[in-house]
């Protein structure tokens, strides 16, 4: 049978099959069928199916064998009284069709995913994209909604094309790997979806495990052709997405063959991932800047931290791809422990950092962290840590971790990918590196305090590589502001020593250092790395110096604290000033807790204690601390503060005095660490200037001074305040009888001057005088020997204060003292005279001797004092002052001894004087009758007018005329003597004479001019 009757017949002979096999099939007759289980129905592709239902494209006949097909398959709605929110789980088993061409394009068929239609919420009915290529391995499609239709279409239906799947329905909560743990507590975890939109969510106030970014139909395969937006916000920042570990698999293979597809790594750029991506912006939208773009397969190997509270995620997939990929998840939160520094930023990551902003704070101390954001590679963090001028800064980390670079966004093979680096400087000064930090070799340095030398501190970050997860340097950072306000100038190479010069202030303050940073061990400045600038020799530099720091550190902790030692010291020079005045107000050392210690002895006890002493002034270098009371040092500690007799006042012998506090250093920093209380407190002032004169004058029978001292009158600058003090040494067992000349005040007020006497071991005067009480000068009592030799330890002596709160222009005084001694009395009180020494020489004899005593004075090195002969023709009453007058410092007289009394004074007292004093011009002899009288309270101004000394100027005084009379036989052999020079030179005479009677009549007496200083 041929042409159109077998054809024909043919036709019959197919339908008569196709009739057969629906009837076999309605009877239960197929493979496969059977109660509970739907049947592969292979008649027809155009139909609606049931869940549970295992659904085939049509098999290969002769009818559609090359032909093109198209078979669509909706989903039974899943919608019932019970069940409103299902989903479908599509597993397909085996599916072929079309090529993929480019990515992006299906050729010759392929298969379309419609999640939802018109009447859902969501749906991609409008762009559902299309899946090609070939699938052996089943490959699961979770929908997002219950409406799903499958499209499929071959352009050329073969036993090559061919599409296998099942279905079933599952409550949406049921799927755990989308929706997590109790679901019911959070039904925004995956986020508000946008009306009219397929994929773009919203997550608000996201925390750990409470915001799920997932791709759409996951666990399963993504569908194609999507652009999905998700806005991701936290309440704090830095908003960060956990999705280190996580699964990811985005364009990661093209299809299942490895060999001909292999599977693409997780990578990152634009231009590795051009098809399906994922991109993640820091911010709230596209224009925010971009922190990658990802694709690949994979576990994700770090989690991304953005800036701010805000990130902003878009998921984009190609119109067409293979049935393979499943998308992403991960959660969202905030970093936790985010600090804001106290302090003003500019761009993402550079801050200032002020004193001023901390204070406002109310913290005592700022904090910030490392950077623990994403950042782009070269970046660059600084933090300038500021105070106020007289400040210094000090920075700590008390933690501080380093670690290899983790999340790189570009790699680095070289040392220093990152690095922090500290300087002592307000800028990146590379003089002035303290210590530089880097990720491959440095050591952490926790709790080590690095300190400026100034009032700023430069922090800087660098990072090569850049990062998406934070810096591979971990630190937590401390920083804070102490005063480093100094009283004198610091000391260079010291913890806190100052010195105080006269010519640059000459009176003060000062007290324990203001700086109680420095009561902390180990807090001291660090010095800066004086390295190159070039980055290898830095890096080799910092190398050798972190070997270095790791075994000094190890070591200083073995080590036990070291006592804190400030040493103060005030200098002068005695063209400006004598003596230096230290006055000690107030101790407040504390007992450290848990010690035992008491100040028992200040010099040996480990207590906290203040040393004062003057330096010996032929030292050389700097001067050590005693170690116990000699040379009029002084130990002070709690206990014995002051030692109960008020505050301490020091005065110098000499041009310098040095005062040193020491502090335990086993309490040191619990005791006095920012606490910002006093240790002591102290004033000091420099005195003595030059219109003062010497300061010292030594033990000798007799002795006067003037002030103003007249050799300082032509260089010295006349000062707003005088303060002058004179030391007047005694011999041991000696009285001592003071007297003034010529004294002249100013004024009244004795602001305007004012004397004081003290005698040793006295802290009252026992004379004030101003221009209000002048008159007591004329009766000054004799200061017996008992009164002066207070202590074996210290010299006989009285001190003399002049001060004047105004220049001192029209005071003058002249002072002049002897040396006295008492004669003894018999059991019957008569004075035993049998201890003078034999004074019957004649007057000549008498002057021979006292020149014989100044000559072997001077042979000594003594500087006694020079007396006119009241003899010699040319004395004049008005000319003793105008001789030299002793030095500051002259060798000491020799103890005299102790029955040397020459000439007995008049009156009853049993007072004498040494024979030398005996008619020397000057009365040595006190007025006893005028003492008497005012010792027993009678007015001095009711005894006779008599000048002082009037008991030695006559009534057998030792200037009586009387008394210094000449033999005629001294007289004549001087006659002869002065005629026979006469006859050998008497125009020499005559020429001398002439001259000598010139300067006398041109010579006056200093003190009358001295009341008018020539300033």
């Amino acid at each position: 049978m041929s042409g159109p009757r077998a054809g024909a017949a043919g036709v019959a002979a197919s339908r008569l099959l196709q009739g057969l096999l629906l009837v076999a099939a309605l009877g239960g007759l197929w493979p496969g069928g059977g109660p509970g289980t739907a049947a592969a129905r292979k008649d027809h592709c155009n139909k609606t199916v049931d869940v549970y239902e295992d659904v085939a494209t049509p098999e290969v006949t002769a009818q559609n064998f090359g032909k093109p097909m198209t078979c669509s398959y909706r989903f039974r709605s899943l919608r019932t009284a019970t069940r409103r929110d299902g989903i479908l789980r599509i597993r397909f088993k085996k599916f072929k069709v079309g090529t993929l061409v480019n990515a992006s394009t299906c050729v010759g068929g392929y298969m379309q995913i419609i999640d939802g239609n018109a009447k859902s919420d969501l749906s991609n009915r409008k762009e559902p994209g299309e899946f090609c290529g070939e699938s052996e391995q089943p490959q699961t499609f979770i929908s997002e909604t219950s409406f799903v239709r499958l499209l499929f279409h071959t352009d050329n239906f073969t036993d090559q094309t061919y599409l296998s799947f099942d279905s079933r329905a599952e409550e949406a909560f049921e799927v755990y790997l989308r929706y997590g743990q109790h679901p019911e507590l959070y039904p925004n975890r995956r986020g508000q979806v946008l009306a009219g939109t397929y994929c773009e969510r919203v997550f608000r106030d996201c925390k750990l495990q409470t915001c799920y970014v997932q791709s759409p139909a996951y666990p399963g395969v993504y569908p194609r052709h999507l652009h999905c937006r998700y806005q991701l916000n936290t309440r704090l920042p830095f908003i960060k997405l956990y999705i280190e570990n996580e699964e990811f698999n985005i364009d990661g293979h093209r299809c299942e063959n490895i060999m001909t597809c292999p599977m693409r790594p997780i990578s990152s750029g634009s231009q590795n991932c051009p098809y399906d991506y994922i991109r993640i912006y820091d911010g709230k939208n596209e224009t925010a800047p971009v922190i990658g773009t990802f694709c690949g397969m994979g576990k994700f190997p770090y989690s991304i931290i953005g800036t701010g509270e805000d990130l902003f995620v878009e998921f984009v997939t190609s119109p067409a791809g293979p049935l393979l990929n499943t998308g992403f998840h991960f959660n969202v939160g905030n970093w936790p422990g985010h600090v804001e520094p106290a302090g003003e930023r500019s761009g993402a990551c550079d801050w200032k950092l002020t004193s001023r902003a901390l204070s406002k704070s109310g913290d005592s101390e700022g904090i910030f962290l490392s950077v623990a954001h994403w950042y782009p590679p070269h970046t660059s963090c600084t933090y300038l840590i500021q105070g106020e001028p007289n400040q210094i800064v000090r920075l700590y980390f008390p933690s501080f971790r380093i670690n290899r670079i983790e999340s790189p966004i570009e790699p680095w093979q070289g040392d220093c990918g990152e690095s922090l680096t500290l300087y002592d400087a307000s800028w990146p000064d590379d003089s002035r590196i303290i210590k530089t930090f880097c990720d491959t070799f440095s050591r952490a340095m926790e709790k080590h305090d690095f300190v400026s030398t100034g009032n700023a501190l430069f922090v800087r970050f660098e990072s090569k590589t850049g990062s998406y997860s934070g810096s591979s340097l971990y630190y937590w950072a401390h920083y804070d502001f102490f005063n480093n306000t100094h009283f004198g100038e610091p000391v260079s190479g010291t913890t806190c020593d100052e010195t105080f010069w006269s010519w640059r202030s000459r009176s003060g303050v000062l007290r324990s250092p203001l700086n109680t940073l420095i009561y902390k061990q180990g807090a001291t400045t660090t010095a800066p790395e004086r390295s190159s600038t070039a980055a290898g020799a830095l890096v080799m530099a910092a190398r050798a110096v972190a070997v270095q720091q790791a075994a000094d550190q190890q070591l200083a902790a073995a080590l036990p604290p070291k006592d804190v030692k400030c040493t103060y010291r005030f200098v002068t020079d005695k063209r400006l000033y004598a003596r230096v005045i230290l006055n000690i107000h107030s101790i407040n050392f504390k007992s450290p807790p848990y010690s035992s210690a008491t100040c028992g002895e200040c010099w040996s006890d480990r207590v906290d204690k203040l040393l004062a002493w003057e330096p010996q002034p032929n030292a050389t270098g700097p001067s050590e601390p005693p170690t116990n009371s000699s040379g009029g040092a002084v130990c002070i500690c709690k206990n014995n503060a002051y030692g109960g007799i008020g505050p301490l006042r020091m005065v110098s012998q000499g041009e310098e005095l040095a005062l040193q506090l020491i502090v335990d250093g086993a309490g040191a920093t619990s005791s006095y660490f920012k606490h910002p209380g006093p240790l002591f407190e102290a004033q000091y002032q420099f005195i003595h200037g030059p219109l003062c004169g010497p300061t010292l004058h030594r033990a000798s029978e007799e002795g006067d001074f003037l002030f103003p001292h007249l050799e300082a009158l032509g260089y010295a600058e006349p000062p707003r305040d005088i303060h002058c003090i004179w030391e007047l040494q005694v011999h041991r067992g000696r009285d001592l009888w003071l007297h003034f000349e010529k004294v002249k005040f100013p004024s009244r007020n004795c602001s305007d001057g004012k004397i004081e006497a003290y005698l040793p071991g006295r802290v009252q005067p026992f004379l004030t005088v101003c221009g209000e009480n002048e008159t007591a000068l004329r009766t000054l009592p004799i200061l017996s020997s008992k009164e002066l030799n207070v202590s074996p330890e210290h010299e006989p002596s009285v001190t003399i204060h002049f001060t004047a709160a105004t220049t001192p222009a029209r005071t003058a005084f002249k002072i002049e003292w002897t040396q006295l001694h008492h004669l003894p009395r018999n059991s019957d009180g008569i004075l035993m005279t049998s201890k003078l020494v034999e004074q019957r020489q004649e007057p000549q004899q008498a002057q021979q001797a006292q020149q014989a005593q100044q000559a072997q004075q001077q042979d000594q090195g003594g500087a006694a004092v020079a007396r006119p002969d009241p003899d010699q023709d040319d004395y004049d009453d008005d000319e003793d002052d105008e001789e030299p007058l002793p030095p500051s410092t002259p060798a000491p007289t020799p103890e005299p001894e102790p029955d040397s009394c020459g000439f007995l004074c008049p009156g009853d007292s049993g007072l004498c004087i040494a024979a030398s004093l005996v008619c020397n011009g000057v009365v040595n002899c006190p007025n006893v009758t005028a003492l008497e009288s005012a010792a027993a309270g009678l007015d001095v101004a009711d005894l006779p007018s008599l000048p002082p000394g009037a008991f030695g100027a006559g009534a057998g005084g030792d200037e009586d005329p009387e008394t210094c009379a000449r033999p005629a036989s001294a007289a004549l052999s001087m006659a002869a003597f002065v005629c026979g020079v006469a006859a050998g030179a008497a125009l020499a005479l005559v020429c001398g004479g002439l001259a000598c009677w010139a300067c006398r009549s041109c010579k006056r007496d200093p003190l009358d001019d001295i009341g008018s200083v020539p300033f």
